[in-house]
This record gives C-alpha cells, structure tokens and sequence, in this order.
C-alpha cells in the first residue's frame, strides 16, 4: 500500500553544521505530522573539523537527542544516529544507527573534500590526479565500496556524492563507462553486505542537482539487485525535513523500486511509495 513517506533519517543540527537546535527540528517534524525524525550529527574528523561534531558536542548531542526522546515520547519516534565518515575514528557510543559515508578520497597522503567547494575540488583534482576527473570518480568510489567494512553503518550515505558539482561544472560524463564502472563494482560490493542506500535530498534542497543521489542508474542496478533504500532530506535546517520527497518517490518508482524502508518503534519496515 503507497503511502506518503513521514520520515527522514539523515538529519544535521547546530551540533554540526545545520542550524537549528535539535528541540526546534522536534517541534518542526511534529507540525509536518511527522512519524519518525532521526537525527545524524557529523563524527569528529580530526583533520577537518569545521562541520563535524567535536567529541564534546558529540556527548552533549547525545544527551540532547535522549532526552528529546523520553520528552515526546507520546508525539514522536525519535532516533540517535550518527553520520560516519569512513576516514574518521570510529564514534563509540549506543546510536540507534549509523550512516556510513565518504567525504573525500585520499590521494599523496592529503584528504581531498568532494562535498566542499567545487573551486577547492577542481584544485585538488589539478594537484593530485593530473586534472583527470576520472581518476578522481574512480578512486572515489574505490574508496566507497569499503566504506559499510569500515564504519560499521545501517545506511550509506549520498553514494555518488563526488557528482555533487557536476551538473553545475560538468567536468566528467556520468554516462561514460570510466565514471559508471567503478560506480557499479563499488555499489555491488556494498549490496553483498545487505546495507541500506539513502536516496537523499539534500542537494536537490541546496540547488546543486535535479536528481536526488543516487542517480537513475544506480538506483536501477539496486532494483535489480534487490537492494534496499531509505529516502532522506540531508536537512539541514528546519524547513528540509522533507523537501522533495513526492518528487524522490516519483524517481524511484521510475526506476523499479516499490518501497522504502523506515526505522519504526519495532525496528526496519517497509513501506510501499
């Protein structure tokens, strides 16, 4: 049975870099009608800590989202999630679940931000691939096939984030069998391990893409696979927490998939779109 999709897993606060507080985002999912808000605050990167929690926030963010928890208990599903990079110490802790996610590739000892500035990845792609983009994508998603072994995440986040500027700056064709292949044995590789992949929002929101991550074709070698999604927003501030989702569903259905899976009282459900 399709239903409109009430839930949203991949959720920021002023702990990192969103700009609400996590009450405010509470309050705000209560007016959407909301079923489940799970919060998923950035772990502590110790070689780029701009946006990311510090381990002292990280603690109070817990303790925040707890008592969030036991104080709407009656009105909300609320979940302690963390957003993992895979090049960071793992976060300790009791979250409800992890996403697992890759914010840079390594190259000549230097971590190398796709999700920063399209200026400072052009740079990075110039020093330290040769200005081949495609050896950039592949040792992007080279990267991204380990990241479920090294984060220990429920959910992958934002698969082909290395896409992220492209349809503003098209310096790569995400059609060319360079870019496709090495995307494909990474998400293989990752559907062995029976991970979730979160079809998110987020910079469609932001104004970056027209099409949520990840893109068409992958999201049909999932349905071919029979992979699992969740569909998330990446909010970042209140007024996010489910932008875009009907047209998302619409995507999905384009491309095979039926359902979505949700984080309920009584654990993972599906749900139809």
């Amino acid at each position: 049975m399709k239903r409109r999709i009430l839930s949203n897993l991949h959720t920021h606060t002023a702990f990192c870099d969103g700009k609400a507080t996590p009450e405010e985002l509470v309050k705000k999912a209560i007016d959407l009608g909301m079923d489940t808000l799970g919060f998923s605050g950035h772990s502590y990167t110790p070689f780029d800590n701009g946006y990311t929690m510090s381990p002292t926030s990280t603690e109070q963010y817990a303790r925040d989202v707890r008592r969030l928890q036991r104080e709407y208990a009656d009105r909300l599903h609320i979940l302690l999630g963390v957003e993992q990079e895979l090049f960071a110490p793992l976060v300790e802790g009791d979250f409800d679940y992890r996403i697992g996610s890759v914010h840079y590739v390594c190259e000549n000892g230097e971590y190398c931000s796709v999700d920063d500035t399209f200026d400072l990845l052009e740079s990075s792609v110039r020093s330290h691939f040769g200005g081949d983009w495609y050896r950039l994508t592949r040792t992007y998603y080279e990267t991204v096939a380990y990241v479920a072994d090294k984060t220990d995440c429920d959910i992958v986040g934002h698969f082909d984030l290395v896409a992220k500027f492209n349809e503003r700056f098209p310096r790569f064709d995400e059609r060319d069998p360079r870019y496709v292949g090495p995307a494909i044995d990474a998400l293989d590789l990752l559907l062995e391990r029976d991970v979730i992949f979160e079809v998110n929002t987020g910079a469609v929101a932001r104004g970056y893409r027209r099409l949520p991550y990840p893109l068409p074709i992958f999201l049909h070698r999932i349905a071919e696979k029979r992979g699992r999604v969740t569909l998330s927003s990446d909010a970042h501030e209140a007024d996010s927490l489910l932008y875009g989702f009907s047209d998302a569903c619409a995507v999905l259905r384009a491309s095979g998939i039926s359902s979505v899976w949700t984080m309920t009282r009584n654990g993972w459900s599906q749900t139809g779109i």
